[in-house]
């Protein structure tokens, strides 16, 4: 009841963001949709000193990246409150991405960062298939449609088309973290090709501002006193009520899979 008794200064309150694990396209991760509504909550109610992103995530796809990303600057921008990244685990290829729309990221000394690339990946299953006797029938409109088909021989005009995709790709990532972590960046030519930092090497390189938990860097920054107020992803009814067992089965392999790519 303190905070409704005029004249009486309410401590300040950090909103705080959990982003913990793969962000995906079909709703079984972490994506722009299903974290919206905490991110409006996290910024908008109340008065926030800032708002904080705990980030455990190994990438994903990188327009879900980037839509998560757009969407907290807007809100930031909008209500002028300051964003702080504590980075755990990792905080990789699109994980990384969420973590350069905070103003400010911190890690611990044995977190992951940067990974800054593109990446596409599957299997050809053609030979496989014909060892069974199976015929592959494929009919299109447009040359293109077929392409990077696994159940057919790889072509290398397909491969030279997707390359220049995820070139563009590329291009555009490199250029987020350019905007937003500037001249904080190191001139290091390795930065941009995948490669991927541990504890004070990101900070030396500039990919992060320093070594520090949630908890006691929010005191430091808003004094003893500064609350937490936690916001979750929204869940949809069938997966809280266990309804998708099959599908979140899935999820947590290609999950695991990977933060594997990471030795975790």
């Amino acid at each position: 009841m303190k905070r409704f008794i005029p004249f009486v200064k309410t401590p300040p309150f950090v909103a705080v963001i959990r982003l913990q694990g793969a962000i995906t396209n079909n709703g079984r991760g972490l994506d722009s949709p299903s974290l919206a509504p905490a991110f409006e909550k996290a910024f908008r109610k109340g008065k926030p000193a800032a708002v904080a992103l705990e980030i455990n995530c190994p990438g994903g796809s990188p327009v879900q990246s980037s839509l998560i990303a757009a969407g907290i600057r807007r809100l930031a921008d909008e209500k002028k409150v300051p964003v702080f990244a504590f980075v755990e685990d990792v905080a990789a290829s699109g994980g990384y991405w969420l973590a350069c729309a905070a103003d400010e990221i911190f890690i611990d000394a044995c977190s992951l960062t940067g990974s800054i690339g593109v990446i596409s990946s599957g299997f050809g299953a053609h030979e496989a298939i014909a060892s069974y006797g199976i015929e592959r029938r494929v009919h299109t409109a447009g040359k293109s449609k077929s392409m990077m088909d696994p159940f057919k021989p790889e072509k290398p005009a397909d491969v030279k088309k997707l390359k220049v995709w995820l070139d563009d790709l590329h291009e555009t990532f490199i250029a987020y973290v350019k905007s937003r972590r500037g001249p904080k960046l190191s001139d290091n030519p390795d930065l941009f090709t995948g490669e991927v930092y541990i504890g004070q090497k990101s900070v030396d390189e500039g990919l992060v501002d320093g070594i520090g938990h949630l908890v006691p860097v929010m005191k430091q920054r808003f004094g003893d006193d500064v609350q937490f107020r936690r916001y979750g992803q929204k869940k949809t009814i069938l997966s809280r009520f266990g309804a998708q067992i099959v599908d979140d089965t899935v999820a947590g392999i290609e999950e695991r899979a990977a933060f594997a790519r990471f030795g975790l």
